[in-house]
């Protein structure tokens, strides 16, 4: 059979459940993941960013330099917080 393979994730297309599975795994458990969609936000699946809920995490969708900002806010808050970035 086939290696798994981690999803790639080139666009905001590509974010989805299983492409933000790594976040779930982290310990200890992030509370908030900060995804950068690239140059504008863009709007990801509600049953994605639903799922993540579920799973104790909130989301943050923002175009990447706002993501940015808003990651080193929240690290500075002592928050325990991912990002996931796409370049702009």
């Amino acid at each position: 059979s086939a290696p798994a393979v981690s999803p790639q994730v080139g666009s905001h297309r590509d974010i989805s459940h299983e492409s933000l599975s790594l976040f779930r795994l982290l310990e200890p458990q992030i509370e908030i993941l900060v995804l950068g969609t690239g140059d504008r936000v863009e709007r990801l699946h509600p049953a994605t960013l639903k799922l993540m809920r579920e799973c104790g995490i909130a989301v943050e969708v923002q175009d990447t330099a706002n993501a940015c900002a808003t990651f080193n806010f929240l690290m500075n808050e002592r928050r325990v917080v991912a990002a996931g970035l796409i370049p702009p």
